[in-house]
């Protein structure tokens, strides 16, 4: 029996697709809507029909990081259920592992808002919106784990991480980006109520 010929993707897809390698590998502000168009076998008319402009396009392929992002967050919270200090920990050995993937480039969402310092520029409304939310989860889990200063500690995490995904960009091999984890497991201990009685920290 003949088998059926594969179903050639959308052109949004293959735009949206190939945007993505591009803008994660050289950034957005390098790539045009030219060479986008040349690679995904399309026009710029679909490009423009799809997504709007090459802003929207942009803010798309944020939404996709975004996704990735929240994929391996639930992943390693799910296998942690019941346990903040555990997910947290375990958040910070899957971005370990994700470091050393080849072309690994850090955060697109985060690269993004380097790139566009413009708070109403569609790529950085998004990546402002998702990191928003990753820190109100990172304030939930430290609340959870009834730390002291909870908030603190959420923001000192969040600190670490970020600059986790810089400096793995600058550093090959076990650079400052690898005692990311280990740094992670002192803040928490750091923040952990160590007697009963203590009294709490007040934060803002």
């Amino acid at each position: 029996m003949p088998q059926s010929p594969a179903i050639e993707p959308k052109a949004a897809d293959r735009i949206l697709n190939t945007a993505s390698e591009l803008f994660y590998r050289e950034g957005s502000r390098a790539v045009g809507v030219d060479e986008i168009v040349a690679r995904a076998a399309t026009t710029k008319p679909s490009l423009y029909r799809a997504f709007g402009s090459k802003d929207q396009l942009i803010a798309a392929y944020l939404e996709a990081q975004a996704v990735q992002l929240w994929s391996l967050f639930e992943g390693t919270a799910g296998s942690h259920p019941n346990d903040p200090r555990a997910q947290i920990l375990a958040y910070f050995d899957a971005l370990a592992e994700r470091m050393e993937a080849p072309g690994y480039r850090g955060c697109g969402l985060s690269n993004a808002a380097v790139e566009y310092p413009d708070p109403k520029h569609p790529g950085r409304v998004v990546a402002v919106a998702h990191k928003d939310q990753m820190r109100k989860r990172l304030r939930a889990l430290t609340r959870g784990m009834d730390a002291r200063k909870p908030k603190k500690l959420a923001d000192s995490l969040m600190l670490l991480m970020e600059g986790a995904f810089v400096t793995r960009q600058l550093f090959d091999g076990a650079g400052p980006a690898g005692a990311a984890r280990g740094a992670a497991e002192a803040l928490i201990a750091a923040h952990a109520r160590r007697a009963t009685g203590e009294n709490d920290d007040q934060e803002g």
